[in-house]
């Protein structure tokens, strides 16, 4: 357990307070988790893709650059555990949730939310926190999600064009305004830190 801690929150500097920061960052992970799944509910079908359109990375993106890493990859990962039990987190979908919906033809992009949480996160903490960081942080967590989602679809559909054509060309001009919003928010963020403590 103490392993796994460290990994999700990192060395905790004051042992005293282990239990209650414990405590705190597991409720942070699991509150991070709720917001993608509150996102997940903003969802547009297409008509002419099985991959809706939905606010649920740019959920994912926040949630990385503002958490990091670790708390980023703890959170999404439990948020495949809530929907993979049958909790109604996923977007609405014809599958009706769970595994039926991690194994549909957007289960790639659902499985590869750990990995972009992470890539936006390491990426940005190790960086000046500012907007074109956050931008870069984002796109390249971007690059993840669409990576593990085509791959998956590409499997799915027995074509890398049709892959292509259900998964990014309706999507990109969207992805760009989550890159730019989730990036805003976040440096926005962090420059007010200092002002609150």
């Amino acid at each position: 357990m103490t392993r796994l801690a460290t990994f999700m929150f990192g060395e905790q500097t004051k042992p005293v307070d282990s239990g209650r920061e414990w405590v705190k960052q597991t409720a942070i992970v699991f509150g991070a988790s709720l917001l993608v799944a509150a996102c997940a509910r903003v969802t547009v079908p297409l008509p002419f893709t099985p991959v809706p359109l939905t606010l649920q990375n740019f959920g994912v993106l926040v949630v990385g650059l503002l958490l990091g890493s670790r708390r980023g990859f703890a959170a999404l990962a439990l948020y495949l555990v809530e929907g993979a039990s049958g909790l109604p987190v996923f977007s609405p979908s014809p599958l009706g949730g769970g595994i039926a919906q991690l194994l549909g033809p957007t289960g790639g992009f659902l499985m590869a939310y750990p990995l972009v949480a992470f890539v936006a996160g390491w990426i940005y903490e190790h960086t000046r926190r500012g907007f074109a960081w956050a931008v870069v942080s984002s796109t390249a967590a971007e690059v993840a999600l669409f990576a593990g989602g085509l791959s998956w679809l590409a499997v799915f559909t027995h074509s890398v064009s049709t892959a292509v054509r259900f998964g990014l060309y309706w999507f990109v001009f969207a992805e760009v305004i989550k890159v730019l919003a989730a990036s805003a928010l976040a440096s926005r963020w962090y420059r007010s830190r200092p002002a609150q403590g």
